[in-house]
């Protein structure tokens, strides 16, 4: 009998697997997988990233027609900050509080969604996501309807005792932050339901049969394990609404702008490029301190 040595056997009534690849191809595949991604990131990120880093630095006193000049101005950061502090702070308060209310919203509904919908599941998930085939300012100037003064929102309120007649919602903080809720919860929603369906009911299950209230249930097993989706759910809200405007400009007065609004009229009215670019940054670098002081604290490791 001959023996074959280092030969694989053929598949019964077919042809013998293929040969795995090299071990050069594979070490190279997950890069090359990357790459894609990784160029456009680079093109549509950190290429104008940049530009935008040299922008900042550029002297003030140039004009876009007389051209700006390289000086490495880092006073552009401190005459910034001096200047429109109180537009950051608002942009922050606005879009923690949204984020709260968000969350607090949010978390039933993924619960529901995730957990008790049965076969409307997927309808309930369609009506979540629907707002997001309508245009984001169309959807901004209905709630510029729903609370104007004549509007059945105002109405209610004056109609109750403790309300002045003269009670408005529009242009005030309250609308400005109704709009980042409503145009930003789907945000917060969807990570939650993707880690709310994940969870195993077993383990609902095992702290009931160890005679666990519901309430504890929910804070020693629930919430513990759904903390990636709050996580996740609650950047995802944050960070765009950090740095929007249409909602500000809509639905607010100049004295509800958001940090956005000034880079905003910075760049298509006043023409004051270093200063734009500055205060983009700042508002990236503020975005970037809160976010990774959030996750630490947080103590979760699957979102970074």
């Amino acid at each position: 009998m001959t023996a074959f040595v280092g030969t694989t056997a053929a598949a019964p009534g077919g042809t013998a697997p293929p040969p795995p690849p090299p071990a050069r191809r594979r070490r190279w595949l997950p890069y090359l997988l990357l790459l894609p991604g990784g160029l456009w990131l680079l093109l549509f990120f950190v290429v104008p990233s940049v530009q935008l880093a040299g922008t900042s630095l550029y002297d003030r006193s140039g004009s876009l027609e007389l051209g700006y000049s390289q000086a490495f101005a880092f006073g552009n950061y401190g005459d910034a900050i001096i200047a429109y502090w109180p537009h950051l702070v608002r942009s922050a308060l606005y879009a923690g509080i949204a984020t709260i209310i968000c969350a607090v919203l949010g978390y039933p509904l993924a619960y529901f969604i995730a957990q008790k919908s049965g076969r409307w599941r997927n309808l309930l998930l369609v009506c979540v996501i629907a707002p997001f085939f309508t245009t984001f300012l169309v959807r901004t100037l209905a709630w510029k309807s729903i609370l104007s003064d004549n509007g059945p929102v105002t109405g209610f309120f004056r109609s109750l005792p403790f309300f002045p007649d003269d009670f408005r919602l529009l242009a005030t903080p309250v609308a400005v932050v109704c709009g980042l809720v409503y145009n930003f919860l789907p945000f917060m929603v969807l990570p939650l339901y993707a880690t709310l369906e994940r969870l195993d009911g077993r383990l609902l299950e095992a702290a009931g049969d160890l005679y666990a209230k519901p309430a504890t249930v929910f804070r020693r097993v629930t919430l513990p394990l759904s903390m990636p989706g709050v996580i996740a759910g609650t950047l995802l809200t944050f960070i765009p609404a950090a740095g929007d405007y249409i909602n500000a400009e809509l639905l607010g007065t100049p004295g509800e702008y958001m940090i956005g609004n000034v880079i905003d009229s910075a760049f298509l009215v006043r023409l004051d490029y270093p200063q734009a670019a500055a205060l983009s940054f700042l508002l990236m670098a503020t975005i970037l301190v809160m976010v990774f002081s959030y996750i630490r604290a947080a103590g979760t490791d699957e979102v970074v």
